[in-house]
């Protein structure tokens, strides 16, 4: 069987970008799932990583405590965002390595419902074909 090498979306090449349309979805490696997928605290509640009884808490040491646990790779005080960890060929964490859908589809992040309306080129995506 001749399997398609995984690479991980190329963000510094939008022009490759496909415009998306209905279906598109359907027979593509989930390229979006290799992009940096930025959440916030309602996000990761909805994940179950985060119990609602800790958003009183500061939000810095939850992020601590989800770098550590190698849930996030990322946190900006700044902005209270996250950004998830990815696996170290890109994937989210969160994608199924053999059938390439997202194993927590019901309660994914607002950024990944909302994608290809917003991210880095709106309207289009990464596609890659899953043939």
């Amino acid at each position: 069987m001749n399997r398609i090498p995984l690479r991980p979306a190329d963000i510094d090449r939008l022009e490759t970008w496909h415009r998306y349309h209905k279906g598109l979805c359907n027979d593509c490696r989930a390229s979006c799932c290799t992009l940096p997928v930025e959440v916030r605290l309602d996000d990761l509640i909805r994940l179950g990583v985060v119990d609602e009884f800790e958003r009183g808490e500061p939000i810095r040491l939850i992020a601590r405590r989800l770098e550590k646990a190698r849930i996030i790779g990322h946190f900006s005080h700044k902005q209270e965002v996250f950004t998830l960890a990815q696996r170290s060929n890109g994937d989210c964490l969160y994608l199924h390595a053999t059938t390439r859908r997202c194993t927590v589809y019901e309660r994914r992040p607002n950024t990944c419902r909302q994608h290809p309306k917003v991210g880095p080129k709106p309207g289009f995506c990464a596609y890659r074909s899953a043939k």
